[in-house]
């Protein structure tokens, strides 16, 4: 039974090894959320075992969890590179597939046509304005889109985000036009979300359904344009959960050892 027991915690043991390699691979991957190994031991008992003589038979992963802590910021100056300051997620729509995404990665650019998408082409979501040009954050949110030409018939030339959330486009004859408010998602249960690669999740049954809100209301964060989040990763962190993990392997390969070497001799003694 040993040999299995220390299988067990051999392959625990790769398990902390793939997911603290997966950590530091994304060190520098924007808005990565780095990852935690949970173990729980294994105990098979029968109603007539004596409890003072039960004897675990080894260990498994009982799960591989997200910490979604805030990464550090960086300043870019690009007025569309957001980043959120507290809790909340950018809610991105795939214009192929209308997956709806959540992601922390804030690096969006506009495209020929006026959408402001991310780098894997999904499209920022923004909540409406009225006729005031006042954000209405009751309503549906929508792809973000900038005309290229105000009424007036000016062309556009830049855009800006406020703390608030509100996208506000500048067009050549010097006047503002609000375009909506970036609306942020969040989620009861964020550790519940699917990983899509990406810096990207989506929505499960175990991470409830997405609320939306605007920016600095409520838990939602406030925004920092110019900026961007980068990954939570602590390199010293993660070295010292891989040689952790690496004593952790040896100790379990030393134990099948030496339970090899005591079936050898039982073997020798009987011969």
């Amino acid at each position: 039974m040993s040999f299995y027991t220390s299988l067990t915690g051999l392959k625990n043991a790769q398990t902390n090894l793939n997911v603290a390699a997966n950590n530091i691979a994304n060190a520098e991957t924007g808005g990565f959320k780095k990852s935690k190994v949970e173990f729980a031991d294994i105990v098979a008992v029968s109603i007539l075992t004596d409890p003072s003589l039960t004897q675990g038979i080894g260990s498994r992963t009982l799960a591989i969890t997200q910490e979604f802590s805030l990464g550090p910021v960086e300043q870019t100056g690009n007025a569309l590179d957001l980043a959120i300051n507290g809790d909340g997620f950018f809610t991105t729509v795939s214009p192929l597939s209308a997956q709806v995404q959540y992601t922390r990665a804030g690096s969006f650019t506009i495209d020929e046509n006026g959408f402001i998408r991310n780098g894997q082409g999904n499209r920022l979501q923004v909540f409406p304005v009225d006729a005031a040009g006042v954000v209405d954050p009751t309503g549906a949110p929508a792809d973000a889109q900038i005309p290229a030409t105000n009424a007036a018939g000016s062309e556009f030339a830049g855009a800006t985000v406020n703390t608030d959330g509100t996208l506000i486009a500048t067009y050549a004859d010097g006047t503002n036009t609000p375009i909506g408010g970036v609306a942020l998602a969040s989620f009861l249960a964020p550790t519940g979300l699917k990983q899509l690669g990406n810096s990207s999740w989506v929505a499960t049954g175990k991470s409830g359904a997405a609320t939306y809100g605007q920016p600095g209301s409520g838990l939602y964060g406030s925004l920092l344009s110019g900026s961007l989040e980068r990954s939570n990763v602590d390199i010293a962190e993660e070295l010292v959960g891989l040689i952790t993990a690496q004593r952790y392997f040896q100790a379990n390969a030393k134990a099948i050892d030496t339970a090899t070497q005591i079936s050898q001799t039982i073997i020798q003694l009987r011969s």
